[in-house]
Formats: C-alpha cells, sequence, structure tokens
C-alpha cells in the first residue's frame, strides 16, 4: 500500500497507536479508524487547510473536527507527544516551516490569549 501525503508510514503508525484511545478493550467505544483520522488531523495541520477542505476520504469533516477537539481536552495527543519525545532517536519529530505552514490570518495577534489545542503547551 502506498502512503499518501502527509500520512504515516507503517513504522510511524505502530509507534503511535499504543496510546490512542478507541483500541479493543479500551472503555467506551472502539474508534471506527484510528489511523485514518490521525491522517485526516494531519492533512490538515500540514497543508494549513480549513477543516471544510478536509478530503472526503477521511470522512466528514466536522466529525473529524469534533473528534480532534475532543483528544484535545482529555489529553490524547499531549500522551502521544510525551511518549515520542521520551524517544532518545526523535529524528521524526523535527518540524520546520516546509512542514507546518501559518495560516495568512496567523499573524494578526487580535482577540488576547487562547487556550491552544494542538498538544504542545505555549510558551511565555
Amino acid at each position: 500500500m502506498a502512503v499518501k501525503r502527509y500520512e504515516l508510514n507503517e513504522a510511524q503508525w505502530s509507534r503511535i497507536a499504543p496510546f490512542l484511545p478507541g483500541k479493543a478493550g479500551d472503555p467506551g467505544r472502539t474508534g471506527t479508524d484510528n489511523r485514518l483520522f490521525v491522517n485526516g488531523c494531519l492533512w490538515i495541520l500540514r497543508s494549513g487547510a480549513h477543516w471544510r477542505d478536509l478530503p472526503e476520504r477521511y470522512g466528514k469533516w466536522k466529525t473529524v473536527h469534533r473528534r480532534f477537539s475532543r483528544w484535545c481536552h482529555a489529553g490524547v495527543w499531549e500522551r502521544v507527544f510525551d511518549a515520542l519525545t521520551a524517544d532518545r532517536d526523535n529524528q521524526y519529530l523535527m518540524i520546520d516551516s516546509t512542514i507546518v505552514r501559518a495560516h495568512q490570518r496567523a499573524a494578526s495577534g487580535k482577540g488576547g490569549p487562547r487556550i491552544r489545542r494542538w498538544g504542545v503547551p505555549e510558551v511565555d
């Protein structure tokens, strides 16, 4: 299976899958397809597009966005990042402006401080 742009390969997926909720045996509902959902989130975050522009292959944009927000509030993303940064061989964590794009309105600075939903603590 060919990996599409912005999607996780097998090695990357196997590294984060144990930290995600919705597995068989976890309390609550079983996630329909965590990998597809995570790939949809990565597509949004790495492309800089609006949630409404999420390709249909990832599901309904509103459903993906709602699940992304729930995972933010539950600390799922933070647990994944903590687990990845604990690994000394973290070459895959290199992030620069070639990967992450700021939205055109990102430089405005209006509205005061806000809670960030990226799973990364805000630096003062």
